[in-house]
């Protein structure tokens, strides 16, 4: 099938594409940038013609689907645009800046009637599957507390492209960006929060957040936290869960868990299962009558409307209720 890049704006977009490229079942046939310099040189990287004008890909019966890595302000006319060409859509997260902006993505995306795939790449990982099930068996009992922290030194390294600095186009800083990896990880194990609070700074004065927390209250009385930032070094990821019953944590693609069946003492998990194939692999694969399209609308939503509440407490300075 073919497949069209649509934007070499994002930094997962030569990621993307030569998974498309390395799929059996897809040909990526051409890519599209509102920069022609960019666009070329990305094109160009990539062994496909660059195609300068949009519609000419909406008009093209013979492109089934496209990868959207545009900025995220652009995400609404061509996210919805895609939906009305009848193209399969595989998009970067965030969906929107507002829920409003969401909403009418989902609603046209519905109408369509297309398989659609937000790019959650976390779920796919051994140690997060296996702590979800253990959650989910209940062996820890009730989970009081989590927090996800997934940092990064994109700017106190400088490798982070220029344009990811300029809220007009990201719609924030590290929390909208990084920070949707602990936010759909919160809501895949626990839901929709009640409320949330947030504390944003920035450390290197590039304009937006690059050190964030944000906190968030469920309904029955966990607190879920979620840390990001581009400024961290040494400690990428970690996830801690906390019930009546046990507690588990996953650092360095660790596993570590505690509860009855382990006498209440903290033991790595040995045997993982293998990582679940990735998004856009899974994506193209449902395609092909392979399965289901993973983290379709409702995730896309549901991350859509974290954002929000987490963006608004923070310049509002109280907690956002949802």
């Amino acid at each position: 099938m073919k497949i069209a890049a649509i934007g070499a704006w994002h930094v997962h977009t030569m990621e993307y594409a030569t998974a498309i490229q390395n799929n059996p079942l897809s040909q990526l046939c051409c890519l599209w940038d509102d920069d022609p310099t960019r666009g070329k040189e990305t094109a160009e990287k990539l062994g496909v013609p660059f195609q300068p004008d949009l519609q000419a890909i909406w008009d093209d019966r013979s492109i089934e689907a496209v990868q959207i890595t545009t900025a995220t302000c652009q995400h609404p006319q061509v996210l919805i645009a895609a939906a009305k060409a009848g193209k399969h859509i595989f998009t970067e997260k965030v969906l929107a800046f507002t829920n409003k902006e969401a909403q009418e993505i989902a609603a046209a995306v519905r109408e369509s009637g297309v398989k659609f795939t937000i790019s959650y790449p976390h779920k796919t990982w051994p140690t997060l599957k296996t702590a979800k099930e253990l959650v989910d068996s209940g062996k820890l009992g009730k989970i009081t507390y989590a927090r996800v922290r997934d940092a990064h030194n994109g700017s106190t390294a400088g490798w982070l492209p220029p344009h990811f600095y300029d809220a007009s186009q990201t719609g924030g800083g590290a929390m909208i960006d990084l920070g949707a990896h602990p936010m759909y990880t919160l809501n895949w194990f626990m839901g929709k929060p009640r409320s949330i609070v947030s504390m944003f700074t920035q450390v290197t004065g590039k304009g937006v957040e690059d050190n964030a927390v944000s906190v968030l209250e469920f309904a029955d009385g966990a607190i879920g936290v979620s840390e990001t930032g581009f400024v961290t070094n040494g400690m990428p990821y970690v996830l801690e869960m906390s019930g009546t019953k046990g507690s588990l944590m996953v650092h360095n693609n660790i596993l570590e868990y505690s509860c009855d069946e382990t006498d209440n003492k903290l033991v790595e998990m040995k045997e993982l299962p293998p990582p679940s194939t990735m998004p856009i692999d899974a994506w193209i694969a449902s395609m092909a009558g392979e399965g289901e399209a993973p983290n379709g609308l409702e995730d896309a939503l549901a991350l859509t409307e974290f954002m929000v509440g987490a963006y608004q407490s923070y310049h509002s300075g109280s907690r956002y209720y949802f």
